[in-house]
């Protein structure tokens, strides 16, 4: 499989700018796709890398400098991703204070449509006292979401298969490592076909310490209009769900539906366990327009990634009109909760824990039915449980 380096730091290969396209190869593809590479100037995007991968249908912008998080993309003229406040992204990370705002600094920079949370921690900040080998105490602080979105990328490649169906791959390796601490490389392979729909995200999230190393992540895949709009539903097969505390008690009644923009909202949060089907546990979720004509899907293994998290955020069109479909390893509840219900993933030295997650564009009312209907045949398995609290073991109880 041809391959091309664009980053390669240990060995002190960089390329600023790079540009490939189905044109450099003697390929059968009736679709024509492209790669570029470019590196962005001027204000708080000074020095940041960007990929725009376009494959004939979907076209996506990778972010390499900030963790190869997903920009924004565009899917037959049909935005993807969201309008942040943040409207001079992508933001270097050496421009974010992670700690600032009491560990919210995160936000500042915070405005792509798929961003990683973790490694060592995702949720709201948070502090712990921390018990040293030598019995002194120490108070750790943890800021939102973590840091691996906030770190650059120190390999990235181009992977073009010359057999069909011609996947084109963006793989990237960022390290989130320090002494004492766990040391964990994450290694995603992005990857779709000429003229798709869909984007498979493969991670690899890699021990390279001597002993145990333990992990959270949490895929936040936010999405606004046109996909989000006043009737606009989240569709899943749900075993249970509940709000994460009390401003999203408020809405529990009508936690799928969403409302038009409403400038001044508060964030209402929900916690879920899905049904899912197989020996690999496979499950699926769904943003739907008003009018069922377009949606977008997440496919995923309850397996990898036992918990989910939809974020309702319809405020103002200015303020972030978006809602964010999470599945993750667990809930963004302060890491020591999560790990005391075994919701905190344990890797041995040298192993790995790997994730897979499928995003798949779904435009004309026949394909969104068959989707649906797919989730309706994994609803068959139980009625949902609805709780109208915060409860064990998913939230601390109010």
């Amino acid at each position: 499989m041809p391959s091309f380096i664009l980053t390669d730091s240990p060995r002190d290969v960089h390329i600023d700018s790079y540009s490939i396209s189905s044109a450099n190869f003697d390929l059968p593809a009736s679709v024509s796709w492209s790669v570029t590479k470019r590196t962005l100037r001027g204000g708080r995007r000074e020095g940041v890398d960007l990929i725009e991968l376009n494959n004939g249908a979907l076209s996506l912008a990778i972010i390499p400098t900030r963790g190869m998080s997903i920009w924004r993309g565009d899917y037959k003229g049909r935005f993807l991703g969201w309008k942040s406040p943040v409207s001079d992204g992508p933001v270097h990370p050496s421009l974010i204070n992670l700690q600032n705002s009491g560990g919210l600094g995160w936000l500042e920079g915070y405005d792509e449509m798929l961003v990683r949370c973790g490694l060592e921690n995702n949720g709201a900040p948070y502090t712990e006292t921390i018990k040293s080998a030598d019995g002194t105490e120490r108070h750790a602080t943890y800021g939102l979401h973590g840091k691996i979105g906030n770190i650059p990328a120190h390999y990235v490649a181009i992977h073009v298969n010359p057999a069909p169906p011609y996947e084109i791959t963006i793989e990237g390796h960022v390290d989130e490592a320090k002494p004492f601490s766990p040391q964990i490389r994450l290694v995603t392979k992005m990857s779709t076909t000429p003229g798709s729909n869909t984007l498979h995200v493969r991670d690899e999230f890699v021990n390279l310490k001597e002993s145990p190393s333990e992990m959270q992540v949490l895929y936040h895949w936010n999405f606004g209009p046109p996909y989000l709009e006043e009737g606009a539903r989240f569709v899943a097969p749900i075993k249970t769900v509940l709000p994460r505390d009390k401003r999203a008690a408020e809405g529990i009644g009508h936690f799928d539906i969403y409302g038009a923009p409403e400038p001044g909202y508060a964030e209402q949060v929900y916690f879920f366990e899905l049904h899912d089907k197989g020996p690999d546990h496979r499950t699926l979720a769904l943003l739907r327009d008003r009018a069922g004509s377009r949606a977008v899907s997440l496919r995923f293994s309850t397996d990898q990634l036992r918990g989910f998290t939809l974020w309702k955020n319809t405020s103002g069109l200015k303020e972030g009109y978006v809602t964010g479909l999470e599945p993750a390893t667990n809930y963004p509840n302060a890491r020591p909760f999560e790990k005391a219900r075994g919701r905190v993933v344990t890797i041995p030295p040298g192993g790995k824990h790997v994730t897979e997650t499928t995003l798949e564009l779904l435009e004309g009312a026949d394909l969104v039915a068959k989707a649906e209907a797919e989730i309706k045949a994994l609803q068959e398995q139980g009625t949902p449980t609805i709780h109208k609290g915060p409860v064990e073991p998913f939230a601390p109880e109010a």
